[in-house]
This record gives C-alpha cells, structure tokens and sequence, in this order.
C-alpha cells in the first residue's frame, strides 16, 4: 500500500500537470495546404457580402495585394504598415527578444519566415462599392514616421482613393508608452444621399504555434471571443475547419483576438474607460472563419449611422498588441486580462499570481518571489502535508516487521495480507492515511504551475547569476540537477515498496521524470525546487519524531 500511494501521488501530481494538456488541449494542426469547405460570406446590414479573406498561404504570402511599406517606429513597436489596404503587417515589440534566437527581436505581426499574421480593415457598402476595403491602395505623405523624444502620440494618415462621393481617411495612432493603437476611418460623404456603410476589422494568420514553443509546456494558440454576457470563449482552428465553433455571434461590448502564449492581438468594442464603437440596436457581429491558403480570421463587423450628404462621421477601433501584462490588460478593457490563459485552474492561478505580484513589489526579483511564494504556500498547507509524512514515517518504521511477516508467511498472500493488515490496525496505521492531503495539494500545485507558465512578467526576468530568463530552461542545467538530486533524495524518506519490482520503480521514477525538467523553463524549475527542499526537511524532521517515538517504545 506505502509504494501504491506514492504512486497515486506522482500519477497524480505529474500526470495530470505535465501530459493531460496533450490528451485535452491537442496543439494546433499543421496548416493544410487549402482550406476546403469555406464559409458562406456574411452579410452585412446594407445587405453587401462581407469580402473574403486575402489569398495566401504560409509559405508564400506575394498573393497579399502588394503595396508600399511604411514604417513607423515608437518606443515599443517597429512597426510596418502596407498602402494596399492600410494593413497592418508587421509589428516587432522592441522590448522583447524571439524565442529562438535572443539576438533577434520578437515578432509579432509579420509575413515572412513562412508565417502570416497581420491586421486588416476596410468598409462595406451596397450603395458604394468603391469605398476602400483591404485591397484598396492608400497613398501616405510619407514613407517613414517615427515617435520623437517629448511626443506622446502619433499620427500615421492613409488616404484611400475617393470612392463615388465618399472621401476615407484611415489614421493609426500610436502613443507613447502603450500598445494600444487606435484605427480611426474618417468617412466624408461628398455625395448628394445618405451614405450606408460598415467596417470589418480582423486578424488574419496562419494556423501554427509560436516558433520556440515549448513542446513540455503547451500553451493555447487560436481566436477568442469575449462578451459581458458569454465571457471568455477560446475556439480552436479545427473547430472552424469543421465549422464547430461556438462563440459569441454579437454584442455591443468585448473584443475578439488571436492568441499566443505569452502575446495578444484584439479588436476591442468597449475599452475599459466606457467608450465603445458599436451604436446599431443590434451589436457589432463576430466572424471567426476559415480564410484560403491555410488561414484563419477572427474578426467584428460594425454598422455605421447613417452619413448625411456633406456629413463626416469617424469610427476609431483600438487594437491591442502586445504582451499580456496583467494590469495593463484590466486597464484596457473587461475581461482583456483573460486571455492570460490558466486553463480549468483559473480560479486557483488568479489568485496566486495576485500573491506573487505583491512580493514582487516587495522585493523587486520574480525569482525571489518564486521561492516567497512557495515558502507561504507550504506553510498553509503544513498541517495537510505533516498529516501525510506522519503517516509514511509510520509506515517505514513498520518496514521491517512487514519484511519479517512476508518470510513468515512465503506465498501465502491472503495470510500475509490478513497479518499485514491486523498489524496496521493494531498499531493504528492508515496504509492511505497520507493519500488524502496529497490530493487536495494537487489542484493548488497545478494553478501556481500555470500562474508561473503564463506569466509574461517572468519573461527576460533575471534572478541571480547565470539565470537571466525565468521563462528560459537554465543555460547550466544547475537547477533540474539539483531538482533531479531531490527527487532521488526524497526515495531514501519514504517506506520501501515491499516488491522488489516496485522498488526498482522507486529509483527509476525519480529520475524519469526528473529529465523532463531539464526543459522546464527556470521560473518552473526553481518552484518545484523549493518546494523539495522544504518538503524534503519537513518530512525528514516527522521522520526523526518518529523514530525517537518508536525507540522509547522499545525501550519502556
């Protein structure tokens, strides 16, 4: 039973952290060549067919319709916009590194390398085809801006091409400090009637992880959808292959997004501060659909008033791009800081990572906060893991007796059984005495484990020494070393299995598993890592007690 119940304890605290993502949560699938089984076009309320997507594939992305490049650069972006259609399609954050080669930095919208992801928007109209969709060529002033020192903003003009008495500008504006760009139409109606438009605004990329996912820690790539009624809905690619998507399909509130581990890009209806661009009765609709060449989009169609003969009307979407900083995405929008994905254990991961900011305003270190945060946790739940110790002391001091029964008794397995557990009653000893506790750790374990996975700000986060990523593996392999030394230590504590087969499992464990950890990033490592030490002097010290309890016994 003692060898059984560690077992329970490693199926349990390993199995369902490390492999149950592989079985529940699959990785996207490789992009296909096409797309077969397309979506209808939507439509919108002027009754014109929303556009297609662009025509492109993974490998060759020339088909995107060929334009100027214009490059802006900001304190956090470089960022590049194309005159055919006023896209989006290039956006590397300056302050962060790519995840293979940290001498590069990370890109985050891009149509290079083999990847598509960019931003696309334009307007609908049945009484105005001709107004600017994303295939439309702008003109710009000129061919590069940049955020000055002492400016706060700036201002990108693209100028579309009048459109049968419709003149459209489309400004982006990017502001210091923030990644949040604003995308404003200035629509003026030079006609003689009343001008009924809409805007799309969407995400269009391929279907693939980040590259330098890492394969021991996957975490969600795809769309999502959030409204103050649905809330949070992650869809996955296959999901809109197979056209079984469940989403919110409209609402006046929330945002649409592509995610990634650790990055967002979304849409957003109504920021934080109230302001929000949908005033039809019946909300802005969402559209998350399969694109040609392998693509996907995820976007929002947005009914415009009615523009009045000689009337200009501006619609501005704010676009977020950039890291999933916690309280930089509550103060742009509800329910933005969800798309910091914990998984089923949000509940728990919340707020553990609540705790863990407050000790790192503290001591200004997120590896130091790491180990705080472990100590505290172990503390409450002390009691919980004395109870199990205390009962796998007692089962090891009972080792030898148990071995003197099982020479007793040979084959005989029901005499042995029968003797060995006369004996636990008799002592009164729980062979599962120490079975409950574990379980009940296992789901705060699981959500501090995806609260530290998650957690951008331990991204490029130095702690001491040779560790300068907490979200890296260690370069030196020093801490899974010693997370492996731990492991092995922690076998000589326990009561030995009694079948010599479970034993010799025992000591291979440990050190299966412990490879696995050579790939953890070092933020992961150096928690399970304290988390040994602490356990491995908690139950050494319960081990002693009894012991010294078990002697004056012998002795009385």
């Amino acid at each position: 039973m003692d060898s059984k119940r560690l077992i329970l304890f490693i199926a349990l605290s390993f199995g369902i952290l490390l492999l149950w993502q592989e079985f529940f949560a699959p990785p996207p699938k490789p992009v296909a060549a096409a797309v077969q089984g397309q979506a209808a076009p939507a439509t919108s309320a002027t009754g014109a067919a929303l556009p297609s997507a662009v025509t492109s594939t993974a490998a060759d992305n020339t088909s995107l319709p060929a334009g100027q490049t214009i490059k802006v650069t900001t304190d956090l972006f470089n960022a590049e916009l194309n005159t055919a259609g006023g896209d989006l399609r290039g956006l590397i954050l300056s302050a962060y590194t790519a995840n293979e080669d940290e001498s590069k930095p990370l890109k985050l919208l891009q149509t290079d390398e083999g990847r598509t992801y960019v931003a696309q928007t334009g307007l609908i109209s049945t009484g105005n085809p001709a107004l600017p969709t994303h295939r439309t060529l702008f003109t710009s002033s000129q061919p590069a801006y940049v955020l000055t020192d002492g400016q706060n903003s700036l201002d990108v003009r693209l100028t579309a091409p009048e459109a049968q008495g419709a003149q459209v500008s489309k400004i982006y504006t990017f502001t210091r400090g923030s990644y949040l760009i604003r995308v404003r139409y200035e629509i003026r109606n030079t006609g003689t009637t009343p001008l009924a438009a809409s805007a799309y605004y969407r995400l269009l990329r391929d279907g693939k992880a980040p590259e330098g996912e890492n394969r021991m820690a996957y975490t969600f790539t795809g769309p999502a959808v959030y409204t103050d009624a649905d809330k949070f809905q992650k869809v996955k690619f296959e999901d809109i292959d197979k056209n079984k998507a469940e989403y919110a399909r409209s609402a006046d509130n929330g945002w649409v997004s592509m995610l990634q581990h650790y990055f967002v890009s979304a849409w957003i209806l109504k920021t934080s501060d109230g302001k929000g661009v949908c005033q039809s009765a019946q909300g802005c609709r969402f559209e998350l659909k399969p694109a040609s060449g392998g693509l996907y989009s995820a976007g929002v169609v947005v009914d415009l008033p009615s523009i009045a003969a000689g009337a200009t009307h501006t619609i501005d979407m704010p676009l977020y791009a950039g890291p999933q900083i916690t309280r930089q995405l509550q103060a742009t929008a509800p329910g933005l800081e969800l798309t910091k994905d914990y998984g089923w254990v949000t509940i728990i991961a919340t707020p553990l990572y609540w705790l863990l900011e407050k000790l790192h305003t503290m001591v200004s270190n997120w590896g130091w906060a790491i180990v705080l945060l472990t100590i505290i946790i172990k503390g409450v739940f002390f009691p919980l893991s004395a109870a199990s110790y205390r009962s796998m002391a007692k089962m090891k001091a009972l080792a030898p007796r148990l071995e003197r029964l099982k020479e007793q008794y040979g084959d005989d397995r029901m005499k042995f059984q029968q003797a060995m557990m006369d004996m636990y009653k008799t002592e009164k000893v729980n062979p599962l005495g120490g079975c409950l506790p574990i379980v009940v750790q296992i789901p705060v374990f699981i959500g501090l484990y995806w609260a530290l996975l998650a957690s951008v700000e331990l991204r490029q986060a130095p702690w001491l020494g040779w560790i300068h990523d907490l979200t890296r593996p260690d370069p030196y392999y020093v801490l899974p070393a010693l997370m492996a030394i731990t492991m092995i230590g922690q076998t000589f504590l326990n009561p030995p299995p009694s079948d010599p087969v479970q034993a010799k499992m025992m000591k291979i464990m440990p050190v299966a598993f412990s490879v696995m950890f050579f790939f953890f990033p070092a933020g992961l490592v150096l928690y399970w890592l304290v988390n040994n030490i602490l356990s491995i002097a908690q139950q050494w010290y319960i081990n002693r007690s009894i012991e010294q309890a078990e002697a004056a016994k012998k002795v009385g």
